[in-house]
């Protein structure tokens, strides 16, 4: 089992991101923004990139996933697919580079209007992007975020069917079962069980009408992360990548991370939410001993 975390919200700049999880302990980081801008994209240079895969390298550290943008909270099911397509290009020759395997992705902002549309389309999306993973030796990792495909179990395993690809899995995220308002947690959770390829720990209150991205710290929120990696770790034995994205400081899908100017409290809140986390992995496999 790998624990690791979404290095930049722990600080903007690769190097700080780098130091917090070293503090921590972990060798390892799953790689989203640096500098506000992400690596797996288009957006970012192979000049800006060789220089952050250096430094990875010279700091003697692995990078076990790609949080990429494809298919995410800024892209609608209506725009442009080549975007997506491109990206994905263009992260697996740097997922390559420095030995990555998986990516995250999402399934679009839907249209609202015509859900049949919506649903056809995320299928035909994601059967083309699988294919593309197949050539390009790498992993999709479907997460319960932005979407049809992310917003209920029943879909998410529809789409993985639909799909049928072994480059093609479901990343589970505790905490956005809550933040998007999906009352039954544990439900979602069994739903999904044998199909989890991937982790992604938050935690917050159930979203509710002027309660929305209630996150907090692993263990206060609603999201029943303790009782979801006792079954996870204790019965089905998994022995992946666990990777925390708390959300506390800083919400870089609102544009959040300006609420707080603080780099040193961005770092400090990441490195407390990471040692939590630890604490309650270790309590959850005590119990078993």
């Amino acid at each position: 089992m790998i624990i690791t975390g979404i290095s930049d919200e722990a600080g903007k700049h690769i190097e700080t991101q780098i130091k917090a999880h070293k503090v921590l302990g972990w060798n390892t980081l799953e790689l989203r923004n640096h500098n506000g801008v992400n690596p797996s994209t288009t957006k970012f240079t192979d000049e800006e990139f060789d220089k952050v895969r250096r430094i990875i390298e010279e700091k003697e550290m692995t990078v076990v996933g790609f949080a990429s943008a494809i298919g995410n909270w800024s892209r609608n099911i209506r725009g442009d697919f080549n975007i997506d397509k491109e990206d994905l290009k263009v992260a697996a020759k740097r997922m390559k580079s420095l030995g990555v395997k998986y990516t995250r992705i999402m399934s679009w902002i839907q249209d609202d209007k015509d859900p049949v549309f919506t649903k056809k389309e995320t299928i035909r999306r994601s059967k083309e992007l699988a294919k593309m993973a197949e050539e390009y030796d790498v992993i999709l990792a479907h997460e319960n975020c932005t979407g049809w495909g992310g917003e209920s179990p029943e879909n998410m395993l529809e789409l993985k069917a639909e799909v049928n690809s072994p480059n093609f899995v479901l990343l589970y995220d505790t905490g956005n079962v809550t933040a998007y308002a999906y009352e039954d947690v544990m439900g979602f959770f069994q739903k999904l069980r044998g199909n989890i390829d991937y982790v992604h720990i938050k935690d917050s209150l159930l979203a509710t009408p002027g309660r929305e991205n209630q996150f907090r710290f692993v263990g206060e929120g609603e999201s029943r992360v303790k009782d979801v990696l006792k079954i996870l770790l204790n019965e089905d034995k998994y022995d992946g990548i666990i990777s925390i994205e708390p959300h506390v400081s800083a919400i870089v899908h609102l544009g959040d991370d300006k609420k707080n100017d603080d780099d040193q409290l961005l770092f400090d809140s990441y490195v407390k939410y990471g040692t939590m986390l630890m604490d309650m992995i270790s309590g959850v496999q005590d119990e078993v001993k």
